[in-house]
């Protein structure tokens, strides 16, 4: 994968404010990527490893349930900016969802 498709993850995925969380999905789709959610995991997944990227807030990338895909850091650090899970181990993604249109208003 070509370093610039990542960057523009990360660069969309940068702007995911506290306490928000958004979907691969949508994430792929506002970096240019129809159905391009993996692609979204697999630049997640680099983080840290090939790409150190510490300002990217990997955790708030969440999966289209609204489930964590990883679990253990990335629950905690999603309850630590008051982000609740239900009892099924899943966010409401209508009120913790990042509607990316905000910035704009």
């Amino acid at each position: 994968m070509p370093n610039s498709l990542y960057e523009r993850i990360y660069d969309v995925t940068t702007r995911i404010p506290e306490g928000r969380v958004a979907t691969y999905g949508q994430i792929a789709a506002l970096s240019g990527i129809p159905k391009g959610a993996r692609q979204v995991g697999y630049a997640m997944a680099a983080l840290g490893r090939v790409q150190p990227r510490p300002d990217v807030p990997w955790h708030r990338v969440v999966n289209a349930k609204g489930e964590s895909s990883i679990g253990g850091d990335q629950v905690t650090r999603l309850k630590a900016e008051g982000i609740v899970f239900d009892e099924n181990g899943r966010i409401d993604l209508k009120r913790f969802g990042w509607d990316e249109m905000e910035e704009f208003l």
